[in-house]
């Protein structure tokens, strides 16, 4: 009698034992999921950011180098809508950068490139409109390296 009390006691014993092992692993494994997940939603955040700010960028110079070098006003109008349009596709992913990454050299690097390609509308002549394009890929290289740094596993 005892015996069977013991193999009993001892099978419902490596049941429970196996049905924690089992709970453990399957929260883990939807532990490790969420975390790719979630750097999956980082990453595409900031590769759309990425691409809104130069697809924005090359409207902002498009629309400079029109006006300053005198283009068809007609031009001019269309490039301006163009890049009103790439304006509002920045929107978006910066506000995900704002809620999916805590890394604050990452927000801070968002910030500057989003700043930096909207600076291009301030250019006077050709070659400040340069320049600012130049100080905008470099914000954009610096937003992606930071990044890379933060998400890089």
């Amino acid at each position: 009698m005892l015996a069977t009390l013991l193999a009993v006691a001892g099978t419902l014993l490596g049941a429970l034992v196996s049905g924690l092992l089992q709970h453990h692993l399957a929260r883990a494994a939807r532990a490790e999921a969420q975390a790719v997940q979630h750097r999956t939603a980082q990453l595409d955040a900031v590769t759309d950011l990425a691409d809104a700010l130069s697809a924005h960028r090359r409207a902002m110079w498009a629309v400079f180098d029109a006006t300053l070098t005198g283009a068809d006003p007609g031009r001019v109008t269309e490039l301006r809508d163009e890049s009103h349009r790439t304006r509002a596709t920045v929107t978006a992913p910066a506000v995900r950068i704002r809620l999916l990454i805590a890394d604050q050299a990452v927000r801070d690097a968002a910030t500057t490139a989003i700043t930096a390609t909207y600076a291009i509308r301030e250019a006077t002549d050709p070659t400040h409109l340069d320049a600012l394009r130049r100080a905008a890929l470099m914000a954009h290289d610096h937003l992606v390296e930071e990044a890379a740094r933060h998400l890089t596993p």
